[in-house]
């Protein structure tokens, strides 16, 4: 999604609110174990203040509540950040409050002011539309430099920015962004990504998200045992989830995929002495695996020798025993080493930070995350609240569309019933796009009953010339006269019934848009080719041929329809949509570009019902459904625009 910069903003002689993330850890007696997410924002704050704003920093720390807590006040952090800064720094009591304006508004331009602890107030947590005006009156630019808090729905995050006519990101939200998106969007190649910590259930979206990016996936750490179970073998007393299993059994099943050979095991965490390395098939009973083994190291070092990019989430074992944290140590090692080849490694999740700093190694690698949940959840391809709320302001995000396809389905008479009872129903649906797809016949009716509705409707198909010796042909200048705005290419009935080819879709949507028409580029696999794992090659050559010559101004809609899941029976799960719609879009960052990829919707037309719309709008790279036989009536087909995602 395409953000403001607060490179863009005009803040001179500004009152700025700069949303940061000082939530440092804490020692006991108060003072501050590190200050890296401290200085982590400094950049940003300097940038500002050589441009004489006035610099309004707001922030949480730790979990107060929604009530003062004078052990998690940020003065703390407001001493750091002076010591840093070399400048005073005004402490605000409160983050909100008529003393609190007052304070901000006398302010000098170039003054720097950090407001008190904002999860003291319970508007905070539950984005309070009150407490965000509060924040929002403060000041007269907003910038989010918080990525580690960027998936919280919360006030500062969200509720703020709303209220900004230019909300914009600062520079460490941007290098967060560009490097993890780098990882995910544009990636050198070979790629591998490192998955550890505990928890499959934490890591099962990231893992899936990455597979069909990645080239391997080296998986260690806990999670480890839930695929070592998954495959039947004994684990003796190590950790693992009992619910989790049968998805690491399934994600196990992709062959880019490498699982530990060896493991070393101790009888308990705090028997160090007794610690030694077995085959992942021979783990004692009574004792548990604590880290990867030596053979195991050998064999991600091999897969990781020629490697360009890294991505890294989770220890590899118990890190924080050093006999257990070998296996994390050297692979840590490995990767600092790719580092200074010129690879790009990115590591994130606040245990793989620890497990490097612990190691030396934390300057060694190319970009550390600040956010730990938002690192991952940014990996597992959501789209973050606080990131979105940058981009909602602009215009950015792709408005949900609900397209039904009648295919050879309703006379001109019964076509134009539909329309009367469907137009008054959905006539306060104004947050998402409804297109019809009627046949040819009953298009001039549908154009009679929905003229000058916010519904629109096009064309099922259409021939590559304008006009020509060409019986019962549609060219696009006839969908164009009947005032239609899109049309069908490349439908699965039409690539698997009337064998159009596909160059004869590229010739297609190259006439659509000569024509002012926006193409509904249709494309997918049929079942042998997803059985045999060659839905992305065929996804790959149906674009590459269907789209040559696509210009980048150009207005495009991509709807995919997992041929194996229409009318078949089987119908395909959100998550594997969501799998094969980040392909596509990733497709899009590579062979058009990242701006293009964001604004194009990509739709899933797969056997799409009122039962499962829900679930299929609430995966994030899903813009909108083609449905068939669900939007032949009015009922169904209403319940669909009214998803609830």
């Amino acid at each position: 999604m395409k953000k403001l910069s607060v490179r863009d903003l005009d803040v001179r002689n500004r009152r700025v609110f700069v949303r940061v993330d000082f939530n440092v850890p804490l020692a006991d007696g108060g003072t501050i174990s590190t200050d890296a997410r401290i200085r982590a924002s400094l950049p940003t704050i300097n940038f500002l203040l050589k441009r004489r704003a006035t610099v309004v920093l707001a922030s949480h720390l730790g979990k107060p509540d929604g009530k003062p807590d004078p052990k998690l006040s940020l003065k703390v952090v407001a001493d750091r950040l002076a010591e840093l800064l070399d400048r005073p720094v005004v402490f605000a009591p409160d983050c909100i409050g008529k003393a609190t304006r007052q304070l901000v508004t006398d302010a000098a331009p170039g003054s720097v002011i950090l407001l008190e602890n904002l999860r003291f107030h319970p508007g905070e947590v539950s984005n309070d539309p009150e407490f965000s005006r509060e924040l929002a009156g403060l000041a007269e630019r907003y910038v989010n430099d918080a990525f580690g808090t960027a998936h919280r729905s919360h006030a500062s995050t969200v509720g703020v920015a709303g209220l900004f006519d230019r909300p914009a990101a600062g520079l460490l939200m941007e290098e967060e962004i560009r490097y993890l998106a780098s990882v995910l969007e544009s990636p050198d190649r070979p790629h591998v990504a490192i998955i550890g910590g505990s928890k499959v259930k934490d890591k099962a979206g990231v893992i899936a998200n990455l597979l069909p990016q990645v080239d391997k996936l080296l998986i260690g750490g806990g999670l480890m045992f839930d695929f070592l179970k998954g495959q039947g073998l004994g684990i003796g007393k190590s950790i693992f989830k009992p619910d989790t299993v049968r998805r690491a059994r399934e994600l196990a099943e992709n062959p880019k995929l490498v699982l530990p050979v060896d493991v070393v095991v101790a009888p308990d965490p705090d028997s160090p002495d007794k610690a030694h390395a077995v085959p992942v098939d021979a783990i004692p009973d009574d004792e548990m695996g604590l880290d990867i083994g030596p053979k195991t190291i050998e064999l991600f070092r091999k897969v990781l020798a020629d490697a360009r990019t890294v991505v890294w989430a989770g220890p590899l074992g118990m890190f924080e025993k050093d006999a257990f944290a070998t296996g994390t140590n050297e692979i840590a090692r490995a990767v600092a080493a790719l580092t200074e080849t010129g690879a790009t490694t990115v590591v994130g999740g606040g245990d793989t930070l620890a497990a490097l700093s612990r190691a030396g190694l934390r300057d060694k690698v190319s970009h550390v995350s600040t956010g730990g949940g938002a690192c991952l959840q940014f990996l597992e391809g959501r789209i973050l609240p606080g990131i979105r709320a940058l981009a909602d302001a602009h215009g950015a995000t792709r408005t949900p569309i609900i397209a039904g396809n009648w295919k050879m389905h309703k006379t001109a008479t019964v076509a134009r019933a539909f329309c009367i009872k469907l137009r008054p129903r959905l006539a306060d649906v104004l947050d998402r796009q409804i297109l019809i797809f009627p046949p040819f016949t009953a298009l001039a009716a549908v154009a009679d009953e929905l003229d000058r509705s916010r519904i629109g409707y096009g064309g099922q198909d259409c021939h590559w010339e304008a006009e020509g010796a060409f019986t019962g042909a549609v060219s696009p200048a006839f969908l164009r006269d009947l005032g239609c705005t899109h049309v069908l290419v490349g439908h699965s009935e039409r690539r698997h019934v009337f064998g159009d080819s596909d160059d004869i879709c590229n010739r297609k949507v190259r006439a659509a848009l000569a024509a002012g028409l926006i193409p509904v580029f249709c494309c997918g696999e049929k079942l042998d080719e997803r059985e045999n794992e060659l839905t992305f090659a065929t996804l790959e050559r149906q674009l590459s041929i269907g789209l040559r010559g696509f210009k980048e101004q150009d207005e495009l809609v991509i709807a995919y329809e997992p041929v194996w899941a229409i009318g078949t029976g089987r119908t395909a799960t959100p998550e594997q949509a969501q799998e094969v719609h980040r392909w596509i879009r990733s497709w899009l960052v590579r062979r058009v570009s990242v701006e293009f990829a964001d604004r194009t919707p990509i739709l899933y037309g797969g056997s799409v019902k009122p039962d499962n719309v829900d679930a299929l709008m609430a995966e994030t790279h899903i813009d909108g459904v083609l449905v068939g036989g669900a939007s032949l009536e009015v009922e169904s087909f209403e319940r669909l625009v009214r998803f609830q995602a």
